[in-house]
């Protein structure tokens, strides 16, 4: 087990609840690999450096997790399948 940072932006029209619930899909993809979230921050909406799918904004949540790495790539199209989240990265924490 590694543990990892996951990044994800979230579409900025999405209210509180459909945020909550993009992220414990995540904890839950994470969590039935045998892995563990560790910590969970919402960092809120943030202006973009460049528009995603026509929007300026996007709401930006950070995950820390440990799981296993050939878990990442499948985590990495699971997130890029669902349709709220604009761009989801994955790196291993230092």
């Amino acid at each position: 087990m590694r543990t990892y940072e996951v990044i994800l932006i979230v579409s900025p029209e999405l209210d509180e609840t459909a945020v909550a619930g993009i992220v414990e899909k995540t904890k839950g993809w994470i969590t039935e690999s045998g892995g563990a979230v560790e910590k969970v921050d919402l960092w809120g909406k943030r202006k973009l450096a460049y528009m995603i799918r026509k929007q300026r904004d996007g709401q930006y949540v950070y995950l820390l997790a440990k799981m296993s790495p050939a878990f990442t790539a499948e985590l990495d199209r699971n997130l890029r399948y669902t349709e709220p989240v604009l761009r989801a990265m994955i790196t291993v924490a230092a």
